[in-house]
């Protein structure tokens, strides 16, 4: 404000506008009072106004409304001196006012006392006012002040004579404000910054003012109740606390470091910022800034956005560091519990003891039950849990146990939570957590150019349906068991219960399992996964699990490395075939396949039927290269027969072929090409598949029968007749007959199948 409109009218004007009151309108005033009188010409004043101090405090006020601002300071300095009489004292005092002219109630009004010590000596006091708490500002009177009118006060015995020059408003603003023009500081709009009172509304305030301007948090901690949303850059000196509920958007700060500034804790900090992206239309991502965040316990994502239960916009956070503490809140969450299961409700267990206390998230195991089967929900009135899947072999009642591990993010608490990235960030899990919790359900979460570095139980885990879609990308996947043989592992990469995921180019290095995949349609391509030991012909688990029997998967490109494919229907009710495609639908194309130091009985690709009667039909194993190192196994590709056998006389559109087979004792075809050579006359000629089929399978059709330079009779004459054939030969139906016409010798090539392909 410009000084001509702060400054009062001189004393020349008339005493009218100068009150002996308070200053208010209907306060008395020194043109009628009869102890103040105009003095034109004192020779250190010019023109003055005389004062006889008649009262214990005798007050003098101008009367004009002199206007409080946010962000302006106003000095009010005074010139007097005494002239005769008893010798007062001064100070500069005002009147703090409302809109209405009502009185602020505990706010400071007066400014240090100063006595008059001889007559006819000037002296000169000032006090500064304004809403802020600043250093250096002698009356503050917060947000609710609207104007205020000034003076001073006469103090001491009456009797005595003073004369006070005219009085001087000016704005000392710039004191305060390293650039007035660029900032403002929430304290000019009343915030106090003392940790209890309610500074929401000055924060308001002070970004409809802020006008581009840099909104200043100084040095305090201010609490906010309320939602406060910055559209003006802020600088934090200070820090803000809130309730869990409220929310700080700081739409031009918009990244983690500022909002370790606001709250100067990283944890909490990390918890308002994603509030805030989840309640904001403004930014599609949080930037974590490289920081690193340090995490003593589990980060409960929907509770930090307590005003949302799903979510389905695109969403981002990336570009930073997690990082779980030694003595923090991660221990697993471990029960013991009697449950009954029925495989007419096959995701359900019923009359499960100690209910209420199985988390939801937790991880189930007992007899009968597949991996990574977990607890999607539970109602508490009827003692039931809900699970992410099928159980194969539980019915009736048995103790179950229950583990609730602890994950760096938990998106558990969402009913759906869609479309989100995380991108470019390390979870360093230290032995002491897991890496990240999905929600109950939701599309395309992604994680990608991640590391999850060393998860002390699992380092992606979908409990539900969250994983509809999900996508893996170019992550990196460090185990903390690179010293534990292959048998004593126990982590699991990842696992996905849904349809529709990528997973793409990632690393992993000895798990237990990469990947423990049902639902269909996967894309699993690129990726290198290793999972040896240093024991000398030790066994090797399964990188991925392909938990479903119709798969419609493909798994190509890939580098699996002394670990192999399983492939199972662990996940199937009723485990024995009854009806259906049973094993079906699956791409393996153009992978490398290497071990070293294996046993033999190790392969590359297995087929585990957890129930009778079950069969092949569709499988394409193609383009890939097997290869043992330090040691032969027998075979690339067997069926485990630890609960049933495949059924061999079903076996349908099977395509095994164009892959190489180094250091394995046994390379598999189909269709199988066999080179035969009769050297008798023999109308019937045998002719052995021998272990050339995949899986040992049944010779179960011939596709053709070429002969090999003619075939000659006992007078050794030319026979053109042709043959024809009989599968399914012998006891182990594993040998081909060709039936010519009469007895001959010669040789033939005969292409056998393990499948019949008529439809």
């Amino acid at each position: 404000m410009s000084t001509a409109t702060l400054t009062p009218a001189p004393y020349s004007e008339g005493l009218g506008a100068y009150s002996n009151g308070n200053g208010t309108s209907g306060s008395p005033s020194y043109a009628t009072s009869g102890n103040g009188a105009f003095v034109p010409a004192d020779q250190d004043f010019g023109g003055a106004l005389e004062i006889v101090k008649t009262q214990a405090t005798q007050t003098l006020r101008y009367k004009g409304k002199t206007p409080i601002k946010p962000g302006c300071y106003l000095q009010i300095k005074v010139r007097l001196k005494a002239v005769s009489g008893n010798l007062p004292s001064v100070r500069i005092a005002a009147y703090a006012a409302k809109f209405d002219d009502s009185p602020i109630a505990n706010v400071v009004t007066q400014g240090a006392i100063t006595p008059l010590t001889s007559y006819g000596e000037v002296i000169e006091i000032s006090a500064v006012v304004g809403i802020g708490n600043r250093t250096g500002v002698d009356m503050v009177w917060g947000a609710s002040a609207d104007y205020g009118h000034f003076g001073i006060d006469l103090l001491g015995q009456n009797g005595g004579v003073v004369r006070v020059d005219d009085i001087e408003i000016t704005d000392v603003s710039s004191r305060f404000l390293a650039d007035v023009v660029a900032t403002i500081d929430v304290r000019d709009y009343g915030a106090v910054g003392d940790g209890t009172t309610d500074d929401t509304a000055a924060f308001v305030a002070a970004n409809s003012a802020a006008n581009d301007r840099t909104v200043l948090i100084p040095a305090g901690t201010f609490r906010l109740e309320g939602n406060v949303t910055f559209d003006a850059p802020t600088k934090f000196e200070g820090t803000v606390s809130m309730p869990v509920n409220a929310v700080l958007l700081l739409r031009q700060n918009f990244d983690l470091p500022n909002y370790i500034q606001a709250f100067d804790d990283e944890e909490l900090a990390f918890r308002k910022a994603f509030q805030a992206l989840l309640n904001n239309s403004d930014h599609e991502s949080l930037d974590l800034g490289g920081r690193k965040v340090a995490l003593t316990k589990p980060v409960d994502m929907q509770a930090a956005v307590p005003n949302r239960t799903r979510y389905e916009t695109r969403r981002a956070i990336h570009n930073g560091q997690l990082i779980a503490m030694t003595g923090g809140d991660w221990d697993t969450t471990t029960i013991t519990a009697q449950a009954t299961y029925n495989t007419a409700n096959t995701r359900t267990l019923s009359n499960v003891a100690n209910v209420a206390n199985i988390p939801i998230g937790s991880h189930v195991s007992g007899p009968g039950v597949g991996r990574e089967i977990y607890v999607r929900g539970k109602n508490i009135a009827r003692g039931e849990l809900t699970l992410s899947g099928p159980l194969y072999d539980a019915a009736g009642t048995q103790n179950f146990t229950f583990r609730r591990y602890k994950y760096m993010l938990d998106f558990s608490g969402f009913e759906v939570f869609a479309k989100f990235i995380l991108h470019n960030i390390e979870f360093q899990c230290q032995e002491l957590c897991s890496g990240i919790m999905l929600a109950n359900a939701g599309t395309i979460f992604t994680v990608r150019d991640c590391f999850i570095t060393t998860p002390k139980d699992r380092g992606i885990t979908s409990m539900g349906g969250g994983c509809q879609g999900m996508f893996i990308e170019r992550c990196q996947f460090l185990s903390a068991e690179n010293n534990l043989p292959v048998s004593q592992r126990k982590t699991i990469a990842l696992n996905v219960n849904a349809n529709d995921v990528k997973l793409r180019n990632c690393r992993a290095e000895r798990f237990r399992h990469f990947a423990v995949m049902t639902g269909q349609n996967h894309l699993i391509t690129g990726n290198h996964f290793f999972q040896g030991d240093t024991v000398a012909g030790g066994i090797r688990s399964a990188g991925v699990v392909l938990a479903e029997a119709y798969a419609s998967c493909v798994f190509s490109q890939n580098y699996v490395d002394n670990a192999f494919f399983e492939w199972t229907n662990e996940r199937d009710p009723t485990p024995a075939f009854n009806g259906g495609f049973s094993f079906s639908a699956l791409d393996i194309t153009s992978n490398i396949f290497l071990s070293g130091e294996v046993a033999t009985s190790f392969s590359y690709l297995v087929v585990k039927p957890y129930g009778a009667g079950h069969f092949i039909n569709g499988l394409n194993v193609s383009g890939n290269r097997f290869r043992s190192i330090n040691g032969f196994v027998e075979r690339a590709e067997r069926v485990d027969t630890s609960f049933a056998d495949l059924n061999f006389t079903r076996m349908r559109n099977i395509r095994f072929e164009g892959n190489s087979f180094h250091g394995i004792n046994k390379p598999v075809a189909n269709p199988h090409l066999i080179e035969f050579e009769q050297n008798s006359n023999s109308q019937t000629w045998v002719v052995p598949t021998g272990p050339g089929l995949p899986f040992q399978g049944r010779a179960l059709s011939v596709d053709a029968v070429v002969v090999r330079g003619g075939v000659r009779n006992a007078a050794n004459a030319l026979v053109y007749s042709n043959p024809f054939v009989r599968a399914q030969q012998s006891a182990t139906a594993d040998r081909v007959h060709v039936i010519w016409p009469a007895p001959v010798r010669g040789k033939i090539a005969v292409t056998a199948r393990m499948d019949n392909d008529v439809v």
